[in-house]
């Protein structure tokens, strides 16, 4: 199934509760929330206590994307806010096994993220311990970036690779650059969750816009 994941990033920040509200009514299936430290990345954005109040606001799973350094001290804090799902930079830690067996023994999904320039072989060892892997598609930090094209591929060899594996098989999530246009060549390439922040925030009607998309990305992954 392909969800569609709203990333409040792009929304008002004076405004999130109204803005999960929209999205969920629109059919939103997760809620991506982005978590910036302004050293991993250049910006600062929310924590735990947002996480912890946008947990009373919705139904839907918050998917927490850690972009800090040093996520070891931080995953507690976002465990106990109520994160649904957690992902962390492989770039970012050093015990990335170690991270991942914290969020999953919680109960909660796992995943990890790549950066663009980061080759899909720091996996190998992890793969089979993740929930899901999620592909930059544009270099973290700010919104509104071009989506970079060679994301095609490497969402194809994740696939590839990933299908090779017996038993429960880590879901491929994308973030970045995602618009309508653009939808459907990314479900045919094999990605299943979609994070999409200024398609749906900066579009004059985000309910519609996250109708479309939905729609697109179903039909897509139809064929």
């Amino acid at each position: 199934m392909i969800q569609i994941a709203p990333s409040l990033l792009s929304s008002d920040f004076t405004r999130l509760a109204e803005a999960v509200r929209l999205v969920e009514e629109a059919g939103a299936d997760v809620i991506h929330v982005d978590v910036m430290d302004g050293h991993f990345v250049p910006n600062l954005t929310v924590g735990p206590r947002v996480v912890e109040l946008l947990k009373t606001k919705t139904a839907l799973p918050l998917d927490v994307h850690l972009m800090v350094d040093r996520p070891d001290e931080v995953i507690p804090w976002f465990l106990d806010a109520g994160a649904d799902w957690i992902s962390i930079h492989a770039e970012a830690t050093r015990h990335l096994h170690r991270d991942v067996s914290v969020i999953r023994a919680a109960g909660r999904k796992a995943g990890v993220a790549l950066n663009p320039a980061t080759p899909l072989v720091v996996l190998q060892e992890i793969l089979r311990d993740l929930d899901y892997v999620l592909l930059m598609c544009v270099d973290p930090g700010r919104g509104s970036q071009p989506f970079i094209e060679a994301s095609h591929e490497k969402i194809r060899a994740l696939r590839r690779w990933r299908n090779d594996l017996s038993g429960d098989r880590p879901r491929i999530e994308i973030d970045g650059g995602l618009n309508l246009a653009n939808t459907p060549s990314l479900v045919r390439s094999g990605a299943e969750i979609l994070v999409a922040g200024n398609a749906i925030f900066n579009a004059p009607d985000p309910s519609d816009a996250v109708r479309r998309l939905k729609a697109a990305a179903e039909e897509a992954g139809g064929r």
